[in-house]
């Protein structure tokens, strides 16, 4: 491992942890790799915190079967060197970046060399693809991987992320009254308020039509469908109540849509300057750390997703 900046004091977060690396950002070289940089910069400038970028590097499996065959370089040290040099592209991006910088290169996967950082951060962001393999898959291995085990949220920022979301855009939080889904709804009003944005807490009640497939004999009329969405709109308005109460300058509003949770929330995000969303909701498998709402919309955002760990 090594800094290659004086490492900041440590700062404490509320809830008494050490978050002294600030805003973490992964960066492996790659153009997304670059909007997520611009993007911790940012997110840096608006916590007043240090931004930290990270490269990781993987060190190779040194089997040779004779002395002639022995690189002149030891394979780890040419790998960190590589890595010392993608990082140099990072530090060029952040050139005008008027707050505290650190970086660093550590060995290790990426995914699990941010998980374990992420503990010291108070965000960490990595771009929707990188530089690895399977160019057909829309989201990245670390992209996936990271919002399930990190310790801190994660801003996932993709292409479309950054140049066609409005700016004045609302704070968009989804949320299906889990515990996971109200952590999510904190987290956004606090984003909201750093960003002088509205805030909109959404509940996507699913269609019944699905349903009607595979038990007919359930009564899912417009009716019904009705009363549960007026249900869940008197529930989000004694939480928005809730909300104003504790950040009262912040401007809430709430909507219960009806259709399929993740399509709606992907056509939410194209107007939205940032959706939040839990790691997981009410479904039945409670051992997937990363629920496939979450992942469904993270593969087709139309802008930033932050994944608040439950």
């Amino acid at each position: 491992m090594s800094d290659q900046s004086r490492p900041p004091e440590a700062r404490p977060s509320e809830a008494g942890l050490n978050r002294h690396l600030g805003v973490l950002v992964g960066f492996d070289g790659s153009d997304l790799a670059a909007l997520a940089v611009r993007s911790g910069a940012v997110e840096a400038e608006r916590r007043n915190t240090t931004l930290t970028v990270v490269t990781a590097y993987a060190l190779p499996t040194m089997i040779y079967p004779n002395m002639a065959s022995m690189p002149s370089e030891p394979e780890g040290e040419k790998a960190k060197r590589e890595a010392e040099s993608t990082l140099a592209e990072a530090a060029e991006l952040l050139r005008d970046h008027p707050g505290e910088t650190s970086f660093r290169t550590e060995s290790g996967d990426a995914a699990g060399v941010l998980v374990t950082l992420s503990s010291a951060a108070e965000l960490v962001i990595v771009g929707a693809r990188g530089r690895g393999g399977f160019l057909g898959r829309l989201l990245g291995s670390v992209s996936t991987a990271l919002p399930a085990h990190a310790h801190c949220p994660t801003l996932v920022v993709g292409r479309r992320a950054s140049s066609e979301t409005a700016a004045d855009g609302p704070v968009v939080v989804a949320v299906d009254g889990s515990d996971s889904g109200r952590v999510a709804m904190f987290t956004a009003a606090a984003e909201a308020g750093v960003r002088e944005a509205p805030l909109e807490v959404v509940a996507v009640l699913p269609a019944g039509d699905e349903w009607l497939y595979w038990y007919p004999e359930l009564e899912l009329s417009s009716e019904v469908s009705a009363r549960r969405q007026k249900q869940l709109a008197v529930g989000l308005d004694k939480e928005a109540a809730k909300l104003r109460e504790q950040f009262p300058n912040l401007s809430v509003s709430t909507s219960v849509p009806v259709g399929d949770p993740t399509q709606t929330l992907v056509e939410i995000s194209a107007r939205a300057q940032l959706l939040v969303m839990g790691t997981r909701g009410r479904g039945r498998v409670k051992s997937a750390l990363l629920g496939s709402v979450s992942r469904g919309v993270l593969n087709h955002a139309q802008g930033p997703v932050m994944v608040v760990p439950s």
